[in-house]
């Protein structure tokens, strides 16, 4: 078993009127440089998003999501974000910007299993 290794991570939200600020925990993103660790899980809430936000876009919301978690992965071909090493994809991901899918500020964290840990924070702050 490895020893505590610093990790980072944030809460991927979604935004569906960008100017009023409100969001729903929609995903989590996790990154251990030691372990050459970087994985999201995102899911998406549907009736609660209808129900505060009614007129939101799921299919462009889940697409958007798609490819976060495609460039997570290093499998978007047509991107080259995806062609980065885990570190860029990370930072990219987690940068600050003013759209439909936002991170929360980037967290640190110290574990001796990142994926466990990723499962964790997506159960208590998404799921």
């Amino acid at each position: 078993m490895q020893g505590n290794q610093v990790f980072e991570y944030a809460i991927i939200r979604i935004v569906p009127q960008v100017e009023r600020e409100e969001f729903i925990n929609a995903g989590v993103i996790l990154y251990c440089k030691q372990s050459a660790f970087l994985q999201m899980r995102h899911l998406v809430h549907e009736e609660r998003l209808l129900a505060l936000f009614p007129d939101v876009d799921l299919g462009c919301i889940k697409a958007n999501l798609e490819a976060f978690q495609q460039i997570c992965n290093g499998n978007a071909p047509a991107s080259p974000i995806a062609a980065l090493d885990i570190a860029s994809r990370f930072r990219w991901l987690t940068a600050k910007r003013s759209t439909v899918i936002q991170c929360s500020p980037v967290h640190p964290g110290m574990c001796s299993e990142p994926g466990k840990v990723l499962e964790r924070i997506f159960e208590k702050m998404v799921y």
